[in-house]
């Protein structure tokens, strides 16, 4: 029996129709094409947000569309995101064998999950179910890689050490990419949040991962856990876009900060 997860918030994020799914992705991603600059070599790893697309989509779409040149790489990818719904005891993975979102399924890695499981790592699949921070994700996934494995990790009171561990025993070679689900700053008033998030740009660029807090980052532990492995492998971070829901969609009074940021 296939087990499947079945999307939580297609018709909220994004739109539940299979073919206006596709046409609004592919539409965010032409519209970008040739934003934010283009890494030298090949990511590994990305950091992107995860609002409705009518909010984060834009700079979200920046950073998928610079996996582009090298699209045809890549067969698995470690995509993890902070928990909305509920506590969790540091990291869970998913049960299922797939994720569905309206265009289609993704297979997850079954041997990975099995291989990660242990003290910290959990398998449950209750903190997946309605969580929104992965499944954003996939619908620009499918639409730049097509065809790949997934294993979904959902972050809670682990530490970026602990993060970078699991990364650590995933990273692998080209074929696997790297996704870290975050937003920046919440319900600050614009100016504020232009502070704030550019405080979080230069920690993430100078790989300074304690001085990333959650007022900073609701995926705060993912990013740290993503810039030690990082940093432990040499790789280089560039940013491709900063902006707020102010800049996109919404007003000036609240708003919530989006980055997108590319590792190679």
């Amino acid at each position: 029996m296939n087990d499947v997860r079945k999307p939580a918030v297609a018709g909220q994020f994004y739109a539940s129709n299979a073919s206006e799914l596709a046409t609004t992705v592919s539409t965010l991603l032409n519209e970008v094409e040739g934003q934010g600059g283009a890494p030298a070599a090949a990511p590994k790893a990305l950091i992107a947000p995860h609002a409705g697309y009518i909010y984060s989509g834009p700079v979200a779409a920046i950073a998928y569309a610079c996996l582009r040149p090298w699209r045809d790489q890549y067969s698995r990818v470690v995509l993890l995101g902070p928990c909305h719904r509920g506590p969790v005891r540091g990291m869970a993975l998913s049960d299922a064998d797939s994720f569905q979102t309206p265009v289609g399924e993704v297979p997850i890695d079954k041997q990975a999950v099995a291989d990660l499981a242990g003290p910290g790592v959990e398998i449950a699949d209750l903190p997946h179910q309605y969580e929104h921070s992965l499944e954003v994700h996939l619908p620009f996934l499918q639409a730049v890689l097509g065809s790949f494995s997934l294993i979904p990790v959902v972050v809670g009171d682990a530490t970026p050490q602990q993060v970078a561990e699991l990364l650590d025993k995933v990273w692998g070679g080209d074929e696997t990419l790297v996704v870290i689900s975050s937003d920046l700053s919440h319900y600050q008033r614009y100016a504020d949040a232009k502070v704030m998030d550019a405080e979080t740009c230069a920690a993430i660029e100078n790989f300074d991962y304690a001085s990333i807090d959650h007022d900073h980052a609701c995926g705060a532990t993912p990013v740290g856990g993503l810039l030690i492995a990082a940093k432990r492998h040499g790789l280089d971070v560039m940013t491709l876009d900063l902006r707020n829901s102010a800049d996109t969609a919404g007003d000036g009074n609240v708003v919530v900060g989006y980055g997108a940021w590319v590792l190679s």
